[in-house]
């Protein structure tokens, strides 16, 4: 598959994935399909709860669901949404996304509303990662 294809692939099942958004409080659906290792599609949607912390976006639905299949690590990922403009990753799926890509060169494609694709990598939406954790003997 080509690189054009996997994106497109990955954008129309990140769409699928928004249509299981549970956002009642900020009205704001976002899907997202990640590319596991193993060749796996695996969605996510964003997910609120009425104590608004406890609300989890779709990029870590979507590698929660990737690992709890067994796959540890995606090799690219779609995030959309109907908003203005784009849906960046927030910090905490930034976060999760460096603990489980393939590299920090892994594409990243995002999709508003507009129908824009902005193309970027984890390693560009994070730059200074906090990758392991290695304590000193």
């Amino acid at each position: 598959m080509s690189r054009e294809e996997l994106r497109d692939k990955l954008i129309e099942e990140a769409w699928e994935g928004l249509k299981n958004s549970y956002s009642p409080y900020s009205k704001f659906p976002v899907g997202a399909a990640a590319m596991g290792a193993d060749g796996t599609v695996y969605r996510g949607c964003n997910i609120e709860n009425v104590s608004y912390g406890l609300t989890v976006c779709g990029e870590r639905t979507a590698i929660f669901n990737m690992v709890a299949h067994g796959c540890k690590t995606f090799t690219a990922l779609a995030v959309v949404s109907k908003g203005n403009g784009d849906s960046a990753p927030c910090g905490a799926c930034r976060q999760v996304l460096g603990e489980f890509c393939e590299s920090l060169d892994t594409p990243i494609y995002i999709v508003g509303g507009d129908g824009k694709v902005l193309e970027t990598t984890v390693g560009e939406c994070m730059p200074y990662p906090f990758l392991k954790f290695e304590p000193q003997e």
